[in-house]
């Protein structure tokens, strides 16, 4: 797993001793953008329109456009916005309206939301290098046991349906680092919100979860118990 720490970690001299992780920076909230890009290994660059529909405020979907395109390149990727509890005809047009002829799909990935259609999750997996996973409507608390059931449903799916497991991005989920389900990255902003709190130390906070790495393999298995 590729271990993803939200910013902004603050003050800059915090972040700065944490070169060479990797970290994700918000269209939301990019203060540290030039200095991840500094000492990143690689950028995951989110395009913060949850934090625009928490606050009620309209996504500026050409601004971020305009943001990514001068540093969208390998190893940076960046998540495609999609339409918070829209329907799945709307993300389906949010889709549609990426501009493939001038930013394209290879560094870029969609968030297919866990309450979504199974079927819905395989079509991402097909046509993107990789798909991320967003937990929402009744699967928004990760880790109960609800949510895991979901999980194990999703990874069931995909093994049975390609082989293996394609390249699933966890967002909010880097808190599994430990977990069952294989997970080729996941995000979370644990460091930047809880570090002066716990460690004084933002290195201190992360490297311990940077050391510990998911199950490689999924096997299928029983879920029903899980699930209701």
């Amino acid at each position: 797993m590729i271990h993803y720490h939200g910013t902004p970690i603050t003050p800059n001299a915090a972040l700065r001793k944490m070169a060479g992780f990797h970290f994700c920076v918000s269209y939301a909230n990019p203060q540290n953008l030039k200095i991840c890009l500094e000492i990143g290994q690689s950028l995951m660059l989110d395009n913060g329109a949850f934090s625009a529909y928490t606050i009620g405020k309209p996504f500026d979907y050409d601004g971020y456009l305009k943001w990514i395109e001068p540093i969208l390149s390998p190893p940076h990727w960046c998540v495609i916005p999609d339409v918070i509890g829209g329907t799945l005809e709307e993300n389906y047009a949010m889709l549609s309206r990426w501009p493939r002829e001038t930013i394209g799909y290879a560094n870029t990935a969609p968030v297919w939301h866990l309450n979504m259609p199974l079927n819905h999750l395989l079509f991402l997996c097909n046509a993107y290098p990789k798909v991320c996973l967003g937990s929402s409507g009744e699967y928004w608390q990760i880790g109960t046991q609800k949510w895991c059931g979901r999980m194990d449903e999703i990874f069931n799916k995909l093994v049975t349906y390609f082989g293996t497991v394609p390249y699933i991005h966890g967002m909010r989920m880097l808190g599994q680092n430990n977990g069952d389900w294989p997970l080729a990255s996941a995000d979370s902003t644990n460091v930047a919100q809880n570090y002066k709190r716990d460690t004084g130390c933002a290195f201190c906070k992360a490297r311990p979860i940077d050391s510990v790495q998911p199950a490689a393999k999924w096997i299928k298995r029983d879920i029903q118990d899980k699930l209701f």
